[in-house]
């Protein structure tokens, strides 16, 4: 999974990790500014290459430099949701 900001009309990769044991990346990156972001997910490679979302983007909004964001994913072979976590 990989963090990236918009930036001059096009992303750039800020930050990378990897999920634990829990799903969880405990400290993907501080935000430098606010801007609109986007996590990329390579879900293929936790369901395997037929899974029928290969890859999950969930782009947001930071407007808080100071703020908490907390973007959980919860997947299943054939369905994603996600939200602003507190």
């Amino acid at each position: 999974m990989h963090l990236e900001a918009f930036v001059d009309g096009g992303w750039e990769r800020v930050a990378a990790g990897s999920t634990d044991a829990d799903g969880r990346v405990a400290a993907l990156a501080e935000v430098a500014d606010t801007g609109i972001y986007k996590l990329m997910f390579d879900t293929a490679s936790h369901f395997g290459p037929d899974t029928f979302y290969p890859v999950i983007e969930i782009v947001f909004l930071v407007t808080d430099r100071a703020g908490h964001y907390h973007v959980p994913l919860l997947l299943s072979p054939f369905g994603y949701t996600t939200y602003r976590g507190s």
